[in-house]
């Protein structure tokens, strides 16, 4: 796992799971976490209960949404089961016993902590969920908590690199009606009328309007690196009929 030591604090412990460590096989070799995908059930439970353990919590522990690359956040209270799939790409906790997690094969995940406000989120941004404000709505649930914008720091974890994001015609569009100034995170690709588009870069400007605290970003491609990263557009580029999920999680300590 990758843990960024500077985004720690207090009793907060988070961790960027990669592939490695795990049960799983084949195209899923090894630490698939992903319920969604077609892996046996058994051995994503496994690896979800390794990951947990290196948190040293149990698997019972860990919160997971059925995401659907929007900018819906839920908050997990007391009265939260950590079986029931909630449709959202966020969600945000003040409960110390939980770990908050997202999946994500290129996409990227974001884990948020307030550490002085006992308060924790995390978000799982595509393109579509961070041009629809996923991060924003992330943060703004964590204020609702009791967090302070000013104490909340924010770890921008392995997705895919600019060199391997080629987008189609219909970008930037969707990013320059924002604002002119989002073209920087745009480069014209070789292929006629495609782009380039750094995912990480763009998430970290949008961060840093919110006027919070810390904000980190991994330089990893999950697309290029294939021997510590699951990637649906490798796979599919390779045409196969499915992929991995790797898991990033944050909690409160206990």
């Amino acid at each position: 796992m990758i843990q960024i030591d500077e985004f720690d604090a207090g009793k907060v412990r988070h961790a960027f799971f990669t592939r490695r460590g795990g049960v799983s096989r084949g195209i899923y070799t090894s630490l698939n976490c992903g319920r969604g995908s077609g892996d046996s059930a058994a051995s994503v439970d496994a690896n979800r209960a390794r990951a947990m353990a290196a948190l040293d919590l149990p698997a019972s522990a860990l919160f997971t949404n059925h995401q659907i690359h929007s900018a819906t956040v839920v908050t997990i209270d007391e009265t939260s089961d950590p079986e029931q799939r909630r449709q959202a790409d966020g969600f945000v906790t003040a409960r110390p016993d939980v770990a908050l997690g997202v999946l994500a094969a290129d996409c990227a995940p974001v884990l948020f902590s307030a550490p002085d406000d006992g308060v924790i989120g995390a978000c799982h941004a595509g393109w579509r969920g961070a041009v629809g404000g996923v991060c924003e709505a992330t943060v703004d649930a964590m204020i609702e908590l009791g967090a302070r914008p000013d104490g909340i720091r924010a770890a921008i974890g392995p997705c895919i690199g600019f060199a391997s994001y080629e987008v189609g015609p219909e970008f930037p569009e969707p990013f320059l009606a924002q604002t002119r100034e989002n073209g920087r995170f745009f480069e014209k690709a070789a292929r006629d009328g495609h782009f380039l588009f750094d995912l990480s870069g763009y998430l970290a400007r949008r961060l840093g309007a919110l006027g919070i605290g810390e904000i980190y970003r991994l330089d990893c491609d999950t697309c290029q690196d294939e021997a510590n990263f699951f990637s649906y557009r490798r796979s599919c580029q390779r045409g196969q009929p499915d992929y991995g999920r790797q898991l990033a999680a944050i909690t409160l300590g206990v």
